[in-house]
């Protein structure tokens, strides 16, 4: 709820504080006395579009604070939150304009941009008149109004995981028909490249085995001459054999030595245990360089295949059986694929009936919602003197989307047989202006803690008219807040708080004032818009028995 606004320099504003209060908000006051820019100004601290040129004459900067009250589930707080800027019960916008053209915003004394108060604008003030295209003349919100009218946040809110789900299953099977086409075109290497693979079989650790074996291979007949000698002198006839006759000849002594030999028999049976070792070792390796000559063609053959595929397909010797096992991964996916793809397509098409299914549910709701609108919508117009229109709430077929497959547009007949069209196409000013107010009274169950504004809004309409205009827009005010300009002083007589607007010439300078009207003020000011300048007792009294009724 608007709690506060205070205007400093701008157009022919020197400063103005104006208090609100819940409830219906009334100002009244001549032609171009500056009603209009008290809504300017409330626009330009909101971040409304408007006058390109709002400073004062002779001011270096205009200035306007707006104070609200914020409920603790008032949509603005998701706003502010969104934005990092405080949240608090009380909300405070300050803009700035410079004479140069300079626009600085603060929201709780922190800097903020344009956007973030137009933002914080749609969850604040709601402003309603026949210049109007941010509210109720605005199709593109028509659809949001019905469905807030009818309650069908539940199964819009199902339409839309219904969508999220269709939108998912078409972006896995898009991926999986991708990936699937792309293993296709290399499907004539992938099954060449496995076979070449699978025919050599090279093991991880083989090319070090191989090389190793290759150079044992090429240097053995280079050094089996030397180990033949080294054989020879560790056999019997050599060393092993020396050291057999020593052992023999000491131990047949041995007893007479006294136990002097002792030591040197242990220490030469030991040295008999380590050239019988050396000599088997001798022999294995010996054993080892016998190999068939064409053993060395064939290593180095697999040698040279095995890191001739590892180049082609660049990666390391060693990573060719896991190479393998990864190409053999991807013909298995294009072997499975046409049925993983027929499963996905599967999925999607049931999540394409579930969408369809929520969606015809939620046309179904909004046309019932419509009609109910419909008829509540004309019923408010009969007491506004337009019984002869005909309101009507279209609903045609768009483009799927995740809230549903409607266009919803409000239309209207202003004569029977005529053509319907859009509100703000069809209606002349003061039609328009009502069928603005009936729609809002039907719609106002569907507001969220919005102050309404209504810019002459009664417009064109008088007597009875104009009372019932009056009357509605008190209802309307009963469960919040409503602001409203008007020349009607039916609809000034409902009002709950009454300011008058007036222009004065101080020092040669037009500036506009904002007066609270007391009671007694009250019945001056309406008596005056019911007889002009000349205020007579005939028009206090009507105003008072307006007031009154």
């Amino acid at each position: 709820m608007l709690r506060a606004l205070d205007i400093r320099d701008i157009l022919i504003i020197d400063h103005l504080e104006l208090a609100f209060q819940p409830g219906l908000n009334v100002l009244t006051g001549e032609t171009g006395a500056g009603k209009s820019i008290l809504l300017d100004s409330l626009g330009f601290v909101l971040g409304w579009r408007g006058r390109a040129e709002l400073v004062r004459q002779g001011a270096d900067q205009g200035e306007v604070v707006a104070e609200f009250d914020l409920p603790k589930d008032h949509p603005a707080r998701a706003v502010l939150l969104d934005a990092g800027l405080p949240e608090e019960d009380q909300l405070i916008l300050r803009r700035v304009n410079t004479s140069d053209g300079r626009k600085t915003a603060w929201v709780n004394d922190r800097r903020c941009s344009g956007e973030v108060l137009r933002r914080l604008s749609d969850t604040l003030v709601e402003l309603h008149g026949q210049h109007d295209d941010r509210g109720l003349l605005d199709p593109k919100g028509h659809r949001a109004l019905l469905d807030a009218f009818g309650a069908l946040n539940d199964l819009k809110s199902r339409t839309r995981t219904a969508w999220r789900a269709v939108a998912e299953a078409g972006k896995v099977l898009s991926r999986a028909e991708a990936a699937l086409q792309e293993v296709r075109t290399e499907e004539e290497f992938l099954r060449h490249a496995v076979t070449e693979l699978d025919t050599l079989d090279p093991q991880p650790g083989e090319d070090d085995a191989l090389d190793a074996r290759r150079r044992l291979m090429q240097q053995a007949e280079r050094i089996r001459e030397d180990i033949l000698r080294a054989q020879a002198a560790l056999g019997f006839e050599g060393a092993e054999g020396a050291a057999g006759d020593a052992l023999r000849w000491l131990e047949g002594v041995a007893d007479r030595a006294e136990g002097q030999l002792d030591e040197p028999i242990a220490a030469l049976s030991r040295a008999m245990v380590e050239l019988d070792e050396a000599a088997q070792g001798v022999t294995r390796c010996l054993d080892g360089l016998t190999f068939n000559p064409l053993e060395l063609e064939e290593t180095e053959e697999r040698l040279f295949a095995i890191r001739a595929l590892a180049r082609k397909h660049g990666v390391a010797p060693d990573d060719l059986a896991s190479f393998a096992a990864e190409l053999r991964g991807k013909l298995a996916a294009l072997d499975q694929g046409d049925a993983d793809i027929a499963a996905l397509r599967a999925a999607l098409a049931q999540a394409q009936a579930e969408y369809d299914a929520t969606a015809d549910a939620l046309t179904a709701a909004r046309k019932e919602a419509a009609d109910r609108l419909d008829h509540a919508v004309t019923a408010e117009l009969a007491p506004l003197k337009m019984e002869r229109a005909v309101f009507s709430t279209e609903i045609t077929r768009s483009d799927p989307g995740p809230d549903g497959r409607d266009n919803v547009t409000f239309t209207v007949a202003t004569n029977p047989g005529a053509p319907a069209g859009p509100l703000n196409k069809i209606a002349s000013g003061g039609e328009l202006s009502r069928f603005l107010l009936a729609l809002k009274v039907c719609l106002t169950g569907t507001d969220s803690g919005l102050t309404m504004i209504f810019d002459e809004i009664d417009r064109g309409v008088g007597g009875a008219t104009a009372d019932a205009v009056g009357r509605r827009l008190a209802q309307l005010a009963g469960g919040g807040q409503v602001l409203v300009v008007t020349h009607s002083p039916q609809v000034a007589a409902r009002g709950a708080h009454h300011w008058r607007v007036e222009k004065k010439v101080v020092h040669d300078i037009t500036l506009s004032t904002v007066t609270p009207l007391s009671q007694s003020d009250r019945v001056d000011e309406i008596a005056r818009m019911l007889s002009g300048d000349r205020i007579t007792a005939e028009a206090r009294a009507a105003a008072e028995a307006l007031m009154a009724g």
